[in-house]
């Protein structure tokens, strides 16, 4: 059960999320900026002090099922029980097994900033009654073997839609619009927090509609097909969970996402004027016509396709590509180099906020793109931090 139990956490992506930036495994003090307030995660190593070690196996099964703590206090979705709950007894019992087994670690993270009434944990069982059903994930009789597997990875083990939906003003997930894309906040280069947005994975023309199978199976393998790099908050769950899964367990991903119906999208798009497109032409000539050629077409040695297919580019939120112009992106080093490597520079001191969005919009727009406008006000708040800086 513990061989088992280290696949299936792997699967669930546990480390990115319980493992702090130099901290021990699974000892728990990263940081998750919400709406709400300022959550760490929990130390989940067996250390009977700080970690789950005076846990029985009924209480983790709680923890899993139904977000309940061992005294009976509710456990905030940011961990998401709302998608484990859905895991097999079997699954439940092989992960506790290899929980079991890590080395136990003395350290408690910080505690939670939560604003009020929000820090009032009692109010969650309303929550729960409105957002919450508890219970194992049921196949689907008239969907193939690996449909299944996909959905219990991505539904279930892999949580895909905790970023890639969006969410109310609770903080639950909009079911209507699952996987049609999601904003939250995740740190960029230097550390600090800003909007991220995590793109459409249905059949959607902003999502993958464009992909194919194999595109799907290769950017889950490893970080990177004929339309994009991973980078930003993706790179976690590539280096430490999708790469190492094995390949029938990443074509069923595949065949699950790839079936997934059209949805989001947003409003359509405003065209923009010729003088912004030709004022963001200019400046992609300059700065980036280079590496990513005038084409848009890239250059699988130095730079991704911008030109088609994107999923970053032609997002309904620009977000995430307005911080790869201002931040630079940060993109996954060879095995086992866990180092980020940064192959493009940051213009937030070189391009002030109407050429960010000029050249973003251009982006968003040329060759076979209709994303939209960009506008300076999104790029400013893009540029500042989460406290106002």
């Amino acid at each position: 059960p513990v061989g088992r139990g280290r696949y299936l956490v792997t699967a669930g992506n546990c480390a990115s999320c319980h493992t702090a930036a130099a901290g021990a495994f699974m000892a728990g003090g990263v940081a998750f900026e919400t709406p709400f307030g300022t959550l760490y995660s929990t130390n989940i190593t067996p250390d009977p002090a700080t970690g789950i070690g005076d846990w029985s196996e009924a209480d983790f099964r709680a923890a899993m099922r139904h977000g309940v703590r061992p005294d009976g206090e509710h456990l905030y979705p940011a961990f998401p029980y709302t998608a484990y709950t859905r895991l097999t007894d079997d699954d439940l019992a092989a992960i506790w097994a290899y929980l079991r087994a890590v080395p136990p670690v003395a350290s408690t993270p910080p505690e939670n900033a939560l604003a009020f009434p929000f820090d009032q944990r009692p109010l969650l069982a309303a929550w729960k009654l409105l957002y919450h059903e508890p219970g194992p994930l049921q196949p689907d009789p008239d969907r193939s073997d690996a449909w299944n597997r996909g959905a219990y990875l991505v539904e279930a083990l892999g949580h895909c839609s905790a970023c890639h939906s969006p969410r109310n003003r609770l903080g639950a997930e909009e079911a209507e619009l699952r996987h049609a894309g999601g904003e939250y906040l995740d740190r960029v280069p230097g550390g600090d927090f800003r909007p991220w947005f995590a793109p459409n994975l249905t059949g959607h023309p902003t999502g993958l509609a464009l992909w194919n199978h194999e595109d799907l199976v290769a950017y889950l393998a490893t970080g990177r097909n004929a339309f994009l790099e991973a980078f930003g908050p993706m790179n976690e769950v590539i280096m430490n969970s999708t790469r190492y899964l094995d390949p029938a367990d990443i074509d069923a991903m595949a065949t699950y996402l790839k079936a997934l119906p059209a949805a989001g999208g947003g409003a359509a798009a405003d065209a923009p004027g010729e003088e912004l497109m030709g004022r963001g032409r200019s400046l992609y000539n300059l700065h980036c016509g280079t590496c990513h050629l005038p084409s848009g077409e890239g250059d699988p040695e130095m730079a991704p396709r911008l030109n088609r297919g994107s999923l970053v580019v032609q997002a309904e939120n620009p977000a995430s590509l307005i911080n790869v112009v201002l931040h630079g992106p940060e993109v996954a080093g060879a095995d086992p180099d866990r180092q980020w490597l940064k192959p493009m520079k940051a213009y937030r001191y070189l391009l002030n906020d109407e050429e960010v969005a000029a050249v973003a919009t251009y982006i968003r727009n040329a060759w076979d793109n209709a994303a939209g406008v960009v506008s300076p006000a999104q790029v400013e708040r893009q540029r500042r931090s989460n406290t106002g800086g």
